[in-house]
């Protein structure tokens, strides 16, 4: 079924719109300014003790996440990447390099989950809910965008959703519990 949904989306969704947009649409680097600015609306909304410590769990919850789904799951379980897998490459449209051969789970996935699980239990808790809905959706787009472009397969970005948002669920805990009158106060969890 992964192999299935992965020929559906790399293939069968393809378009050169969409071959334009994704591989610099997933890119991390793409997404500096929109970090920085929201940096700014934290620092806005709440001054720069709880920006400071916000960015702290947050530098926290996405280097575990990282290192986590990089350097202890994607050796442990040992999945190809479907650009180095033989068979599926010679099928699959690859837009981008292929990079490391392990694919489980996503580190994009991993770590936009992450962000996206933190900042929607912090910073956007009392906002409307279409701000939360919002940034899962820019995170989910993002590990989409691994599978189109023939990085990652589905269970891949899945699994690393799941990972990202537990993480930072922990993370959240720990940080109410370390930052004490710093952090915003605990609605939401």
């Amino acid at each position: 079924m992964d192999h299935d949904l992965f020929h559906f989306i790399n293939q069968s969704l393809a378009n050169p719109f969409l071959d334009a947009i994704l591989p610099v649409f997933r890119e991390k680097t793409t997404w500096i300014p929109l970090y920085l600015v929201m940096v700014f609306l934290i620092y806005r909304s709440y001054g720069w003790r709880r920006t400071l410590w916000l960015l702290v769990c947050i530098g926290a919850v996405m280097a575990v996440a990282d290192q986590l789904a990089a350097n202890v799951i994607k050796p442990w379980v040992g999945r190809l990447r479907p650009c180095a897998e033989p068979e599926v490459a010679e099928q699959a449209r690859v837009l981008v390099r292929c990079g490391g051969k392990w694919s489980f789970p996503s580190n994009h996935a991993t770590n936009h989950f992450a962000l996206a699980t933190l900042l929607a239990l912090t910073w956007l808790k009392d906002k409307a809910w279409g701000w939360r809905f919002g940034i899962f959706l820019w995170a989910a787009a993002i590990a989409l965008a691994q599978v189109y472009v023939g990085k990652h397969y589905p269970g891949d970005v899945f699994v690393g959703a799941l990972l990202g948002s537990s993480l930072a669920w922990g993370g959240v805990l720990l940080y109410r519990r370390f930052a004490g009158e710093e952090a915003i106060p605990d609605t939401v969890v």
